[in-house]
């Protein structure tokens, strides 16, 4: 769509410059993940890694999960670590639905760290364990329609998450009821529906395709704008009577506030460059990840965008964040 066309063409000319110099290149560079290994930030990491640590002639490139709190504790210990460019937040949506979230964040969403790079965008797939009833969305709520008394419930990776407000948005849309249940990343939601914990969840391609590909769980569409190359039977939401329903993850990289600009030019620099690398596009579109590549000052304004979103959306709905 337009939005990734004019995000996409920040890879222009920055791309064509050589590895950038860095104050700090003995140090490893650390890439701090807010979920454990498995979810789709993880993953995103675990690709960018190899590429960037060659891109910085050999650094050490060190993805380092910090879990817990729906993000909060990554970023926190991102927003305080020292403002030199070898520790960044490899944030995702809850960064930008966090402060719509959580009145009480141990640090300020838009005053305590600046923009590197707008990663990656990516639609969520709804996968279900094989007992969900129907191969499809539409075929899964006409059969929970003439079982009004049968509880489903769906996985996210934490209260107010992206695959939280998302189902919330689609259950009103649909008029059947989904008990939301919590869990501490994509990794973890995956298991459940997987053990049958949990009816469903809402993720990245990515996080699913082991299982999808296994036939533990099974695809009922994809909340994009349009099917995924590697799911070319899936329908989108919208295709499945919802339309003009879609709901995209993104990731971005975050540095402390008052990291030096030359220090951030440096950054963005770097990860356009490895997010070019043929090598790496491949991986990501293989994993259901669409390649953005912008600047700081667009992942900025992008987050302010998400956070107005969603909290009109959760205002307006009266939506549930007790833990």
């Amino acid at each position: 769509m337009a939005l990734a066309a004019a995000l996409c063409a920040a890879l222009g000319g920055a791309l064509a410059a050589a590895p950038a110099a860095h104050a700090a290149d003995e140090k490893p560079l650390i890439l701090v993940v807010p979920y454990p290994p498995g979810g789709s930030t993880d993953i995103l990491a675990r690709i960018m890694q190899p590429k960037l640590s060659e891109r910085m002639h050999g650094r050490t490139v060190i993805v380092e999960n910090r879990a817990g709190a729906a993000s909060q504790i990554a970023t926190g210990f991102v927003a305080r670590s020292a403002p030199d460019g070898n520790t960044l937040l490899v944030s995702f949506d809850n960064h930008g639905i966090n402060p719509a979230a959580k009145p009480n964040l141990p640090y300020d969403t838009f005053k305590d760290f600046v923009g590197i790079c707008l990663t990656v965008r990516f639609p969520l797939v709804i996968g279900a364990n094989p007992h969900v009833p129907g191969d499809t969305l539409s075929a899964f709520f006409d059969a929970a329609r003439k079982n009004p008394r049968k509880q489903y419930n769906f996985a996210s990776t934490g209260v107010g998450s992206l695959n939280h407000l998302a189902p919330e948005q689609l259950k009103r849309l649909s008029g059947v009821d989904l008990l939301h249940v919590p869990y501490g990343g994509g990794g973890p939601a995956v298991q459940a529906v997987v053990g049958g914990q949990a009816d469903m969840t809402w993720l990245s391609y990515a996080a699913l395709r082991g299982q999808i590909q296994a036939g533990k769980i099974k695809p009922l569409a994809v909340a994009g704008e349009k099917r995924l190359p590697d799911l070319p039977n899936v329908p989108t939401v919208a295709e499945s009577g919802f339309p003009g329903f879609e709901a995209y993850s993104w990731s971005g990289m975050f540095a402390p506030a008052k990291t030096p600009p030359a220090t951030v030019k440096a950054l963005t620099a770097d990860f356009q460059a490895v997010l070019a690398d043929p090598e790496v596009r491949r991986k990501l579109t293989e994993a259901g990840f669409e390649v953005i590549g912008s600047d700081g000052p667009t992942l900025d304004a992008y987050v302010k965008r998400e956070y107005q979103r969603w909290d009109q959306f959760i205002k307006t709905n009266h939506i549930n964040l007790e833990n």
